[in-house]
């Protein structure tokens, strides 16, 4: 029995139907689902919901097989009615904008959508394998059962701490392993932990049960296996009663990251579980192993499956063909592959060899994915046309469209149609660059081209790489000429222009600073022509790794700015305090008591001669001259007099 579903691709979603692998269910990058049928290798259905775009198929999953109720009932006979109830209906599709659609193969319409369990991208969803129910988990940490019976959240319950990755159902109902960083079991019925699984570093993308059990009850020796992103490695893990059951019993080695798992379960313990794993770089990568408890090596392959082109190139190498999907059959001995383009896959069933260590397919894509389309069953017929009749075509010579015109444009178009067309070489010889020209009407009557507009004269320039036209156009300074002047280029022009600036931006420092102007100006009105180009890394790499050098450079600069601006200032703060310094070392202002006049004399010399601000204490001293001049006078004539005086009487006076 194969293992229901797959595991996650993120690039593009895809799932065989379970049963007989029938169906092949796939989501490509244009968001439309494409149901293959593997029998013949040909389109089945196609269906293009109204969001596809916008919100994206992000993971499917095959609901159980059940009975199809889209004709009237009525009574069938056994046969019938046993091969009605093996057919496969529902599809469930999960979306990045939180919705969930179910899709019904049969109908091929959409069935129902569920809203409201979701706000964020849906990871995985998993059908129950005996109720009307399904499960999903997505980015938003959450886990959410869906009664489809009603369309509505039948319970929601937080998964993890971060997103929730994938999910599995146990082979007895009772249980559901939830992946993120962390493997959890869940009890269904209480929605509480049973057990936890660590052993991942980054989160879990491919999760599926690898053992059966007798009795739905009891999940104790179940086996399940784990990958997850950037892993070369599948980790086999068995819930035990012990509790002894923190890491993996078993890692099987791969070449790269799984991407799709489909197993062949064993019935006991004895049967080996076939696996078939697809890696991120188009191997497949084929198990054979009895689960029997720990083992310490991880297991290589026993049989490793490669597709190639047998269609040589120039150099005559095959080249390899991703497989990007594999299912083991009912036999146990037979795989479907599913490799090549995903718009149109390629859908082979081969032989399981165990001899062969590597498989290698050597096979013409080119022959095979050619569509003959029968010239009967063409809804595109041609005419048939006579010798001698006379098609009259838009472009053809003789054929004349009626032109309907308005009162007073019969003479407007009867002077122009008089006008005698020019040539090129008349054209060009009418073409002015000079700016005195600019502006200009031609008085002559002429037909003078236009010339004054700065788009016209940059795409001139850069279809013939003028240096003179280029200069006089990306040199002005006005931000408003530049945005109209990019606003009117062509899109052919927007590419070349922007190599054009980034060749001069790695020039002169002021050159750059005027062509950073341009750039803003063409990224603002042509981002959304530019995000569309599929090489647009490698047209902006120079640009890029020249912004980038220069961002980083002008940190170290600003901190270098500071520093000597640092410096700078304490070298002049320090000059300043110098000249500060330099004072005059004279007293301003003596202050002397009454004494002899050898004290003052003294104290005259004393005195600063330069010192023209203190005015008043001129003065005094002037006075104080004056003022002892008088006191000798008296001297002199009580000597004369014979009048004797005491020594003090000054000082009582």
């Amino acid at each position: 029995m194969a293992a229901d579903g797959g595991s996650i691709s993120l690039i593009n979603p895809c799932a065989f139907s379970p049963g007989q692998h029938q169906y092949l269910a796939l989501s490509a990058q244009d968001g439309r689902l494409r149901i293959w049928d593997t029998s013949n290798n040909t389109l089945h259905q196609e269906y293009a919901p109204s969001a596809h775009l916008s919100a994206t198929c992000t993971c499917l999953a095959w609901g159980p097989c059940r009975t199809s109720k889209d004709a009237p009932q009525r009574k069938r006979r056994k046969s019938e009615v046993a091969s009605r109830s093996d057919q496969v209906d529902l599809l469930a599709l999960g979306t990045a904008a939180g919705s969930i659609y179910l899709y019904s193969s049969v109908k091929g319409q959409l069935h129902s959508k569920l809203d409201g369990g979701h706000d964020s991208k849906v990871n995985c969803v998993r059908w129950h394998s005996e109720e009307s129910v399904l499960y999903s988990c997505s980015d938003d940490t959450y886990i959410v059962e869906w009664d489809l019976q009603a369309g509505k959240v039948k319970c929601k319950w937080k998964g993890d701490k971060c997103a929730v990755t994938s999910l599995c159902i146990c082979p007895g109902g009772k249980m559901l392993l939830s992946a993120g960083q962390t493997i959890k079991m869940w009890d269904l019925e209480t929605k509480e932990i049973y057990r936890r699984f660590t052993g991942h570093a980054t989160a879990v993308t491919t999760l599926c049960f690898a053992s059966t059990m007798k009795t739905s009850q009891n999940v104790e020796g179940l086996y399940f296996l784990s990958g997850a992103v950037h892993d070369r490695l599948l980790s086999v893990w068995q819930v035990r009663s012990d509790g002894k059951d923190k890491n993996a019993v078993l890692s099987l080695s791969l070449t790269d990251e799984p991407i799709y798992a489909d197993l062949a379960l064993s019935e006991s313990k004895d049967e080996a579980v076939k696996l078939a794993v697809v890696c991120k770089n188009g191997q497949m990568h084929l198990f054979e192993h009895v689960l029997n408890g720990h083992y310490k090596k991880p297991l290589v392959p026993s049989c490793t499956v490669q597709v190639a082109s047998s269609c040589s190139g120039t150099d005559g190498v095959p080249r390899p063909v991703p497989i990007f999907a594999a299912a083991i059959m009912l036999d146990r001995q037979s795989l479907l592959l599913a490799y090549g383009s995903v718009l149109h896959p390629v859908l082979e069933r081969t032989i399981w060899n165990t001899g062969d260590s590597h498989m290698c397919l050597l096979r013409d894509l080119q022959s095979t994915l050619t569509l003959s389309v029968e010239t009967s069953l063409t809804k595109v017929k041609t005419p048939l046309i006579k010798s001698d009749a006379k098609v009259l075509l838009p472009g053809f010579p003789g054929h004349s469209v009626p032109i309907l015109s308005g009162p007073g444009e019969a003479e407007k178009r009867k002077n122009i149609s008089d006008t005698k067309e020019i040539t090129i070489e008349e054209r060009l010889g009418e073409i002015d660059l000079s700016l005195a020209t600019r502006g200009k009407r031609n008085l002559e009557g002429g037909i003078h081209l236009q010339t004054d507009n700065y788009a016209v004269l940059l795409v001139q320039g850069l279809e013939s790489n003028d240096p003179e036209i280029l200069n006089k156009v990306l040199q002005t300074k006005k931000e408003a000429v530049m945005k109209k002047t990019v606003s009117r280029l062509p899109i052919a022009a927007v590419l070349p222009l922007v190599q054009e600036l980034t060749k001069r931006m790695q020039g002169h420092p002021y050159s750059a600073g005027m062509m950073v102007r341009w750039l803003k100006a063409v990224f603002t009105h042509h981002a959304s022509y530019l995000s569309t180009l599929p090489d647009l890394i490698s047209q902006l790499g120079v640009l890029y790794h020249m912004i980038e050098s220069r961002v980083k450079m002008f940190q170290k600069l600003a901190k270098l700015h500071g520093k000597l601006y640092l410096l700078i200032t304490q070298i002049s703060a320090l000059e300043s305090s110098i000249n500060n310094t330099e004072l005059n070392q004279e007293a301003k202002l003596v202050y002397e008591e009454e004494s002899s006049d050898e004290e003052g004399g003294s104290g005259d010399e004393m005195l600063g001669e330069d010192d023209d601000s203190n005015n008043w204490e001129e003065e005094d001293d002037h006075l104080e001259d004056a003022g002892s001049e008088d006191s000798e006078e008296m001297n002199v004539e009580s000597k004369v007099n014979g009048d004797s005086e005491p020594e003090n009487e000054s000082e009582e006076e």
